[in-house]
């Protein structure tokens, strides 16, 4: 008596359905992702000796360049009292307890940072620092 012999399948794995669903989870991931494009500002600080006081908190941050412009929190604004005070209490709200740091370049005009200071107190702001940068070591 002869006994066909079963016919074994090859064991192989399809492939094709995997790559499939990965391509997809690719385009969907890139689809979804936010890029940001993150502009920073380049501006020299002025040194000095002092220890930093930084605050952990996430505060207001005034940046004013060497040409007079300034930003909150990277956002640009027109440079004077009124705009600075509008922005602060739209930033704000009716909070004022949150830190305000001034950082200005080492070449800003001395009258734009006593105008941001003074501005700053009038709204009420008790935690007021000014950014500097700790001198280098060679000098």
């Amino acid at each position: 008596m002869k006994f066909r012999r079963q016919r074994r399948d090859s064991l192989a794995v399809n492939v094709t359905p995997l790559i499939d669903v990965v391509f997809l989870l690719l385009i969907f991931f890139m689809v979804s992702t936010s890029f940001t494009d993150l502009s920073e500002l380049v501006v020299n600080l002025p040194e000095a000796e002092g220890e930093s006081a930084q605050d952990k908190t996430k505060g207001l941050e005034v940046i004013i360049t060497a040409g007079g412009a300034m930003f909150l929190n990277g956002t640009p604004f027109p440079a004077d009292a009124e705009n600075l005070r509008a922005i602060i209490i739209e930033k704000s709200g009716s909070r004022r307890d949150i830190p305000v740091a001034i950082v200005a370049d080492g070449e800003t005009r001395h009258a734009m940072v006593v105008m941001s200071m003074d501005t700053v107190s009038q709204l009420g702001f008790k935690r007021l620092s000014i950014s500097t940068q700790k001198p280098l070591s060679g000098e």
